[in-house]
């Protein structure tokens, strides 16, 4: 069988610096193709190659596509071929229908006029196809996350895609949106489409793929058939990052302490909604030198709950007690949130916890001005100076502290966010989906920054969709459903078995 895709001996560099190196990468008809590898390790330079982003004469190497060699000028040359990629970051515009993002570049037209009974017709067929039942007039901002990705692929199909890239697919996808998904890449791999799959979710690319191709350091490391068999995760991870993992999480010796923040009869209503309580009568207590886990499905108010202590942040009628150190705190706002001693590092680190346009330098500091300022004027100095100590603590790699934060790979995105809350040196230290979307690697690594906030003495908290990285990482795991916590487990005692039944408990606070 002729490979529909071959990619020859690419080469790419910026400025000196080499990003793909000498990388071959082929796709079959009508397989899915994992492309997995820690963050900067090349597979979205590949893959802006491969769409026209860098167009040809950017790059070494030679694209060939359906038996002929390509030489793409721009993303429209390879999406008339067929080659349509869906970034993680959806390229939909929120206030325009799912009909209008579905056409929005070629909309079909009579004399020159948009034809809005075939568009809406055109749409209805391409939902069906996707599943998504969804009327094609219902704006994309009223629809979540998981139906957004459908919308984008329902997009790629009006264009009579016959290689589809999906990079992070499932990032923001609850399990049940996620295992549509990649049901919905097996059935396109029926009919004839190819895919290419990049993940960090090595569960599903095991799930799904037939040959995972797994690059490092821009250069490909080595191709894995899946047809006898799914391939061990332990053997794609040594591949990532070119050392075993016996214990994919490090060891800790923990020494826990007296308690240091403990809210009580916590309760907060919906910001919208005013008559539903969403967090119900909560407490909850942290020691010093623990690591707390929140495990709990998607809407079971764990978010909600942490952004309703940091300062009110999230919800309204938000009634309660809060202490820390045993002594009663005012945590009306964030900022006398982050004066009482608490930090949160949010989900949404790309939105709500980054200035990506700044520099890590300016994000670093900017929850703490007032630390590098003299007379109410930020002090160049000083500000270059926490800055640098702290890339150089939490290892974030990086030509320098002037380096615009939204070019750096999410892992090190993730060490400016937490070196920006570490800067305000908090006494407890809440962390949401701290790993959600970073590597192996990079999460190896976020693991032992946690371990020595906790070692510090801080209290930690950590909410975590993965129950396995919970309870790898979590001195106690606490069980939230229906904005209660309806469980408790020592976590050398924690399964996801017991996880699960706690969950399935349906809302009964815990005793």
């Amino acid at each position: 069988m002729n490979a529909l895709l071959e990619m020859q001996g690419i080469s790419k560099s910026f400025t000196g610096v080499k990003a793909l190196s000498d990388v071959s990468f082929t796709v079959e008809p009508g397989e899915i193709h994992a492309l997995v590898g820690e963050n900067g390790a090349g597979k979205s330079t590949l893959m802006k190659v491969l769409s026209g982003v860098y167009p040809h004469g950017a790059y070494e190497g030679a694209i060939v596509f359906d038996g002929e060699e390509r030489r793409f000028r721009d993303i429209n040359d390879s999406e008339a071929l067929g080659i349509i990629i869906i970034h993680q970051e959806l390229a939909l515009i929120p206030l325009m229908s799912i009909a209008e993002n579905i056409f929005i570049a070629n909309p079909p037209s009579r004399f020159g006029v948009i034809d809005r009974d075939t568009v809406h017709r055109r749409a209805r067929e391409l939902l069906a196809k996707v599943g998504l039942d969804e009327a094609p007039d219902t704006l994309v901002t009223d629809i979540g996350v998981g139906k957004q990705q459908l919308v984008e692929i329902a997009k790629a199909l009006s264009k009579k895609v016959r290689l589809l890239i999906l990079d992070e697919p499932t990032a923001s996808l609850s399990e049940k949106d996620s295992a549509a998904l990649l049901d919905l890449l097996i059935e396109f791999r029926a009919q004839g489409i190819s895919s290419i799959l990049i993940s960090h979710k090595l569960n599903e690319v095991s799930r799904v793929a037939d040959r995972i191709t797994v690059l490092r350091d821009g250069r490909t490391v080595d191709t894995m058939d899946c047809h006898n068999g799914a391939v061990e995760e332990d053997r794609i991870i040594s591949k990532m990052v070119d050392r075993d993992l016996e214990h994919r999480f490090p060891t800790r010796e923990p020494r826990i302490g007296e308690t240091i923040f403990r809210v009580s009869d916590w309760s907060a209503f919906h910001p919208l909604h005013t008559d539903r309580q969403v967090i119900k009568n909560v407490n909850f207590e942290v020691r010093r030198g623990e690591i707390v886990g929140i495990a709990g499905l998607m809407g079971a108010g764990r978010t909600e709950f942490a952004m309703s202590i940091f300062g009110r942040s999230w919800g309204q009628k938000i009634s309660g007690r809060a202490e820390i150190e045993g002594r009663e705190v005012d945590l009306s706002t964030v900022r006398r949130a982050i004066d009482a001693g608490l930090a949160y590092v949010t989900e949404d680190r790309k939105q709500l916890g980054l200035l990506l346009a700044e520099d890590i330098r300016k994000n670093i500091t900017l929850a703490n001005l007032p630390a590098v300022a003299s007379a109410e004027v930020i002090d160049d100095v000083k500000e270059l100076k926490v800055a640098a100590d702290y890339r150089g603590r939490m290892r974030i790699r990086s030509h320098s502290v002037y380096q615009e934060t939204g070019k750096l790979s999410g892992g090190n995105q993730q060490k400016v966010v937490l070196s920006k809350w570490l800067f305000t040196d908090p006494k407890v230290l809440i962390l949401d989906e701290p790993t959600r979307g970073i590597d192996v690697g990079a999460k190896y690594e976020i693991y032992c920054i946690i371990n020595e906030l906790a070692d510090a003495g801080k209290g930690v908290v950590v909410i975590s969709s993965e129950m396995p990285e919970l309870i790898g990482i979590c001195d106690r795991i606490c069980v939230m459903n229906e904005g209660v916590f309806v469980g408790e487990f020592p976590g050398a005692e924690a399964t996801q078995e017991k996880i699960m039944r706690s969950i399935m408990r349906k809302g009964e606070a815990r005793p």
